[in-house]
Protein backbone atom coordinates (compact mmCIF):
# COMPACT_ATOMS: atom_id res chain seq x y z
CA UNK A 1 0.00 0.00 0.00
CA UNK A 2 1.75 3.39 -0.64
CA UNK A 3 2.26 6.18 2.05
CA UNK A 4 -0.91 8.00 0.40
CA UNK A 5 -3.21 5.37 0.75
CA UNK A 6 -1.86 4.07 3.99
CA UNK A 7 -2.85 7.98 5.22
CA UNK A 8 -6.43 7.96 3.61
CA UNK A 9 -7.12 4.86 5.35
CA UNK A 10 -5.73 6.25 8.65
CA UNK A 11 -7.84 9.04 8.12
CA UNK A 12 -11.39 7.07 7.19
CA UNK A 13 -10.79 5.00 10.20
CA UNK A 14 -10.01 7.85 12.56
CA UNK A 15 -13.09 9.79 11.34
CA UNK A 16 -15.26 6.77 11.99
CA UNK A 17 -14.13 6.14 15.44
CA UNK A 18 -14.84 10.00 16.39
CA UNK A 19 -18.56 10.35 14.28
CA UNK A 20 -19.33 7.01 15.61
CA UNK A 21 -18.75 7.05 19.27
CA UNK A 22 -16.27 9.66 20.85
CA UNK A 23 -14.00 12.36 20.04
CA UNK A 24 -10.47 12.82 20.93
CA UNK A 25 -7.91 15.58 21.41
CA UNK A 26 -5.01 17.20 22.59
CA UNK A 27 -4.89 20.38 23.92
CA UNK A 28 -3.19 22.84 26.46
CA UNK A 29 -3.74 24.28 29.71
CA UNK A 30 -1.49 26.70 31.23
CA UNK A 31 1.06 25.75 29.10
CA UNK A 32 0.62 21.87 29.99
CA UNK A 33 -0.37 19.28 27.43
CA UNK A 34 -3.50 16.57 27.50
CA UNK A 35 -5.54 14.37 25.81
CA UNK A 36 -9.41 14.54 26.24
CA UNK A 37 -11.82 12.02 24.36
CA UNK A 38 -15.61 12.78 24.89
CA UNK A 39 -18.17 10.79 24.71
CA UNK A 40 -22.62 11.41 25.00
CA UNK A 41 -23.00 7.78 23.37
CA UNK A 42 -23.56 6.55 27.20
CA UNK A 43 -24.85 3.01 26.20
CA UNK A 44 -21.00 2.00 24.49
CA UNK A 45 -19.39 3.02 27.64
CA UNK A 46 -18.29 -0.34 29.18
CA UNK A 47 -15.95 -1.51 32.23
CA UNK A 48 -13.60 -4.40 31.50
CA UNK A 49 -11.76 -6.46 34.14
CA UNK A 50 -11.63 -10.38 33.41
CA UNK A 51 -11.96 -12.64 30.53
CA UNK A 52 -13.15 -15.82 32.46
CA UNK A 53 -10.47 -16.25 35.27
CA UNK A 54 -7.93 -14.29 32.89
CA UNK A 55 -7.34 -10.33 33.86
CA UNK A 56 -7.43 -8.61 30.46
CA UNK A 57 -4.54 -6.11 31.55
CA UNK A 58 -4.01 -4.58 28.13
CA UNK A 59 -5.56 -2.69 25.18
CA UNK A 60 -4.13 -5.13 23.08
CA UNK A 61 -5.77 -7.96 24.76
CA UNK A 62 -9.30 -6.64 25.21
CA UNK A 63 -9.31 -5.38 21.67
CA UNK A 64 -8.89 -9.22 20.91
CA UNK A 65 -11.88 -9.38 22.68
CA UNK A 66 -13.98 -6.97 21.62
CA UNK A 67 -12.87 -5.44 18.24
CA UNK A 68 -11.47 -2.47 17.73
CA UNK A 69 -12.25 0.34 20.22
CA UNK A 70 -12.07 3.73 19.44
CA UNK A 71 -11.15 4.57 23.36
CA UNK A 72 -10.36 2.97 26.13
CA UNK A 73 -8.60 4.30 29.34
CA UNK A 74 -7.53 2.49 32.98
CA UNK A 75 -10.72 2.83 35.07
CA UNK A 76 -9.13 3.38 38.93
CA UNK A 77 -6.71 1.89 41.26
CA UNK A 78 -5.71 -1.55 41.90
CA UNK A 79 -3.97 -4.41 43.83
CA UNK A 80 -0.86 -5.44 42.23
CA UNK A 81 -2.89 -8.89 41.38
CA UNK A 82 -4.88 -6.29 39.69
CA UNK A 83 -8.18 -6.25 41.77
CA UNK A 84 -9.76 -3.21 42.43
CA UNK A 85 -9.18 -1.25 45.43
CA UNK A 86 -12.31 0.31 45.08
CA UNK A 87 -16.19 -0.55 44.07
CA UNK A 88 -16.67 -2.01 40.93
CA UNK A 89 -19.98 -3.57 39.49
CA UNK A 90 -20.90 -4.52 36.24
CA UNK A 91 -24.69 -5.85 34.96
CA UNK A 92 -25.65 -6.36 38.49
CA UNK A 93 -22.54 -7.74 39.71
CA UNK A 94 -20.61 -6.57 42.01
CA UNK A 95 -17.16 -7.70 42.16
CA UNK A 96 -15.76 -4.87 44.76
CA UNK A 97 -18.23 -3.03 47.43
CA UNK A 98 -17.42 0.59 48.02
CA UNK A 99 -14.80 1.90 50.21
CA UNK A 100 -15.75 4.72 52.64
CA UNK A 101 -12.67 4.75 55.05
CA UNK A 102 -10.20 7.54 55.00
CA UNK A 103 -6.61 6.07 54.36
CA UNK A 104 -3.31 6.40 52.98
CA UNK A 105 -2.74 7.29 49.54
CA UNK A 106 -4.90 9.36 46.61
CA UNK A 107 -7.86 6.84 47.46
CA UNK A 108 -7.95 7.35 50.83
CA UNK A 109 -8.14 11.30 50.47
CA UNK A 110 -11.50 11.58 51.04
CA UNK A 111 -14.05 12.43 49.83
CA UNK A 112 -13.49 9.94 47.09
CA UNK A 113 -16.08 8.84 44.50
CA UNK A 114 -18.01 6.48 41.83
CA UNK A 115 -18.52 6.89 38.04
CA UNK A 116 -21.60 5.36 37.18
CA UNK A 117 -23.49 4.87 33.82
CA UNK A 118 -27.38 4.05 34.21
CA UNK A 119 -29.51 3.51 31.33
CA UNK A 120 -30.30 7.04 30.92
CA UNK A 121 -26.96 9.09 32.48
CA UNK A 122 -23.62 9.38 33.67
CA UNK A 123 -22.69 10.21 37.18
CA UNK A 124 -20.05 10.83 39.51
CA UNK A 125 -21.11 11.12 43.53
CA UNK A 126 -19.06 11.14 46.24
CA UNK A 127 -18.72 7.56 47.60
CA UNK A 128 -20.85 7.59 51.24
CA UNK A 129 -24.15 9.37 48.70
CA UNK A 130 -23.35 6.89 45.99
CA UNK A 131 -23.87 4.03 49.42
CA UNK A 132 -27.07 5.96 50.93
CA UNK A 133 -29.15 6.38 47.55
CA UNK A 134 -27.38 3.91 45.07
CA UNK A 135 -28.33 4.87 41.34
CA UNK A 136 -29.11 1.71 39.15
CA UNK A 137 -26.25 1.42 37.74
CA UNK A 138 -24.91 -0.29 34.84
CA UNK A 139 -21.67 -0.15 35.58
CA UNK A 140 -19.97 1.86 38.24
CA UNK A 141 -15.90 1.94 39.11
CA UNK A 142 -14.59 4.01 42.27
CA UNK A 143 -11.86 5.79 42.68
CA UNK A 144 -9.62 9.00 44.42
CA UNK A 145 -9.75 11.68 45.78
CA UNK A 146 -12.98 13.39 43.77
CA UNK A 147 -11.60 16.08 41.87
CA UNK A 148 -14.63 18.22 41.33
CA UNK A 149 -17.32 18.33 43.44
CA UNK A 150 -20.17 20.12 42.48
CA UNK A 151 -18.31 22.61 41.23
CA UNK A 152 -15.94 22.93 44.05
CA UNK A 153 -12.33 21.66 44.15
CA UNK A 154 -11.80 19.06 46.15
CA UNK A 155 -10.91 20.93 49.86
CA UNK A 156 -7.60 19.43 49.85
CA UNK A 157 -6.13 20.60 46.38
CA UNK A 158 -2.94 23.08 46.83
CA UNK A 159 -2.86 25.91 43.88
CA UNK A 160 0.84 25.51 42.62
CA UNK A 161 2.23 22.33 44.63
CA UNK A 162 4.88 20.81 43.65
CA UNK A 163 3.61 17.20 43.80
CA UNK A 164 3.53 16.19 40.06
CA UNK A 165 2.54 13.53 38.31
CA UNK A 166 0.81 11.87 34.96
CA UNK A 167 -2.77 11.75 35.71
CA UNK A 168 -6.55 10.58 33.69
CA UNK A 169 -9.90 11.11 35.24
CA UNK A 170 -13.43 11.37 34.13
CA UNK A 171 -16.01 14.04 34.25
CA UNK A 172 -19.45 14.51 33.69
CA UNK A 173 -21.95 17.27 32.72
CA UNK A 174 -24.84 18.64 34.73
CA UNK A 175 -27.34 16.74 32.80
CA UNK A 176 -25.05 13.43 33.04
CA UNK A 177 -25.60 13.05 29.18
CA UNK A 178 -21.99 13.98 28.42
CA UNK A 179 -18.48 12.72 29.50
CA UNK A 180 -15.00 13.31 29.41
CA UNK A 181 -11.92 11.34 29.67
CA UNK A 182 -8.54 12.98 30.19
CA UNK A 183 -5.11 12.09 30.85
CA UNK A 184 -2.18 14.40 31.49
CA UNK A 185 1.11 14.27 28.53
CA UNK A 186 3.50 15.87 31.75
CA UNK A 187 3.23 16.15 35.21
CA UNK A 188 0.79 18.06 36.80
CA UNK A 189 -0.21 18.33 40.17
CA UNK A 190 -4.23 17.88 41.53
CA UNK A 191 -4.88 21.60 41.39
CA UNK A 192 -4.26 22.44 38.00
CA UNK A 193 -5.66 18.84 36.72
CA UNK A 194 -9.29 19.07 38.82
CA UNK A 195 -9.65 22.78 36.98
CA UNK A 196 -9.14 21.50 33.42
CA UNK A 197 -12.17 19.98 34.15
CA UNK A 198 -14.05 22.16 35.58
CA UNK A 199 -12.77 25.37 33.81
CA UNK A 200 -11.96 24.02 30.16
CA UNK A 201 -14.40 20.87 30.11
CA UNK A 202 -17.20 22.70 31.68
CA UNK A 203 -18.08 19.68 33.73
CA UNK A 204 -18.93 20.31 37.57
CA UNK A 205 -17.90 16.86 38.90
CA UNK A 206 -15.19 14.96 38.46
CA UNK A 207 -13.37 11.73 39.42
CA UNK A 208 -9.43 11.32 39.80
CA UNK A 209 -8.58 7.60 37.87
CA UNK A 210 -4.94 6.90 38.73
CA UNK A 211 -1.58 8.35 38.27
CA UNK A 212 2.08 7.32 36.90
CA UNK A 213 0.24 4.65 35.46
CA UNK A 214 -2.34 5.90 33.72
CA UNK A 215 -3.06 5.41 29.66
CA UNK A 216 -5.07 6.30 27.07
CA UNK A 217 -6.03 4.29 23.82
CA UNK A 218 -7.21 6.78 21.48
CA UNK A 219 -6.22 5.23 18.09
CA UNK A 220 -7.93 8.42 16.20
CA UNK A 221 -4.77 10.09 17.50
CA UNK A 222 -2.50 7.55 16.55
CA UNK A 223 -1.88 6.42 20.37
CA UNK A 224 -2.50 3.57 22.20
CA UNK A 225 0.04 3.40 25.46
CA UNK A 226 1.50 0.36 26.73
CA UNK A 227 3.14 -0.46 30.17
CA UNK A 228 2.54 -3.29 32.42
CA UNK A 229 -0.71 -4.92 33.23
CA UNK A 230 -3.85 -3.06 34.26
CA UNK A 231 -6.32 -3.44 36.61
CA UNK A 232 -10.07 -2.21 35.46
CA UNK A 233 -10.52 -0.95 32.10
CA UNK A 234 -13.04 1.41 30.18
CA UNK A 235 -13.44 1.58 26.91
CA UNK A 236 -16.25 3.14 24.64
CA UNK A 237 -17.26 1.01 21.61
CA UNK A 238 -17.67 2.23 18.37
Amino acid sequence: MSRSAFALLAWMVSTAFASASVACKDTVFEELSFTVCETQSLQKIDLHLRDGEQVIGSFRRLEALEGPLPFATNAGMYHPDRRPVGHFLKEGTETMRVVTSPGPGNFGMLPNGVFCVTETRALVLESRAYLDAPPECRIATQSGPLLVIENALHPRFIPGSTALNIRNGVGVSQDGQRVAFAISNQPVNFDTFARLFRDVLDLPNALYLDGRISRFHAPQLGRSDAGLPMGPILSVRP
